[in-house]
């Protein structure tokens, strides 16, 4: 096994768009889309998508995860579109991935970073906890799903 996280760059659309639709078949109701909505998709769209920071996990070149850090204007930057696959659950890539959009941030000047996570999803919760994210009470716009945050130079 030879596992890695690394930046997705242009001429990894191919591969962000089957990591993409993987996580739409199997968490269809996690991530503000559809697979049937993503498959029509055209490339430009998917090397579009590479211009935001994204790190993929990797396994001999298989994917194991994904993660977004997405900066809109006027706001911290947010970890969005985390996802581990099934076998590989439990096993450090969601640590791994955490870590890479962290480093990222950093790396950009970022002094906090957010992300949302759902109320039912306990796992992903510790998993931020360990990570020095705390909830900040804000609870957005999704039912059942809240805001946590912590400061890049801890």
């Amino acid at each position: 096994m030879s596992r890695t996280v690394r930046r997705v760059v242009a001429d990894d659309w191919a591969l962000l768009r089957a990591t993409r639709l993987a996580m739409l078949m199997d968490s269809p109701a996690a991530y503000g889309s559809s697979f049937l909505r993503e498959i029509g998709f055209d490339e430009d769209i998917w090397r579009g998508r590479t211009a935001t920071p994204a790190f993929l996990a990797l396994d001999d070149g298989l994917p194991l995860g994904v993660a977004t850090l997405r900066r809109l204007p006027g706001h911290d930057p947010e970890i969005v579109g985390m996802w581990v696959a099934g076998h590989a659950r439990g096993s450090g890539v969601a640590d791994e991935l955490v870590t890479a959009c962290l480093e990222e941030a950093a790396r950009a000047g970022a002094s906090r970073v957010t992300l949302h996570v759902m109320d039912d999803n306990p796992a992903a919760q510790r998993l931020y906890q360990r990570h020095g994210f705390v909830v900040t009470g804000d609870r957005g716009d999704v039912p059942g799903c809240g805001q946590m945050a912590r400061d890049v130079t801890r």
